[in-house]
């Protein structure tokens, strides 16, 4: 069954674990680049994963993608990786995307700009994980076909696979989650993905 086949209202519990949470493990594997795709949380959630990864050798830059507020979402997370150790150096900044479908093309031109799209094998992406499906099939969409993702999830308190649907914050955003994984693959705005 295709996720553009389905209907928010058919879904029970485990479906919906399945769609946001199933088979978005870290693979482990080096990558060209980290993005770290941006929210008003990600200094707090995601950019110590994306430093970890630096630190690790995992990639040797990191893009902070999101344009969203003043100053731009990448601005505070590049302060807050400078906190956590990173330099200057190893960061790129991405500063005019204001959701999803534009980081991934504002980062494509920056990638292209920068080292040609043809020298980037390997993007390491790093977001919440109710978020990382959409982030997934979004790069797929949009980016060159050769490109492989490995996928670095964090967790946040409130949107966790055993405790989303108990909480109102959770449910909301796994919610709102997969409907847009549904609207989007419905108008083939990101690829459809099989569940």
């Amino acid at each position: 069954m295709l996720l553009s086949e389905l209907s928010v209202e058919d879904l029970d519990h485990t479906m919906i674990n399945r769609i946001i949470f199933e088979n978005l493990n870290d693979d482990g594997l080096i990558g060209d680049v980290v993005l770290v795709f941006g929210s008003i949380t990600a200094p707090v959630y995601r950019v110590p994963k994306a430093v970890e990864l630096l630190h690790s050798n995992r990639a040797s830059k990191i893009i902070m993608s999101g344009g969203q507020s003043d100053p731009p979402e990448a601005m505070a997370m590049q302060d807050a990786a400078l906190r956590l150790g990173a330099q200057q150096s190893d960061i790129i900044l991405e500063t005019r995307s204001n959701n999803t479908f534009e980081n991934a093309l504002f980062t494509k031109s920056l990638l292209d700009e920068i080292y040609g799209l043809k020298a980037i094998r390997r993007i390491l992406l790093v977001t919440n994980y109710f978020h990382l499906r959409r982030c997934l099939l979004t790069m797929k969409t949009y980016m060159p076909e050769w490109i492989e993702y490995s996928l670095c999830g964090v967790l946040d308190n409130n949107t966790r696979p055993e405790n989303w649907w108990t909480n109102e914050k959770g449910r909301t955003r796994v919610m709102n989650e997969v409907e847009r994984l549904i609207k989007y693959t419905r108008s083939k705005s990101i690829v459809d993905w099989k569940i």
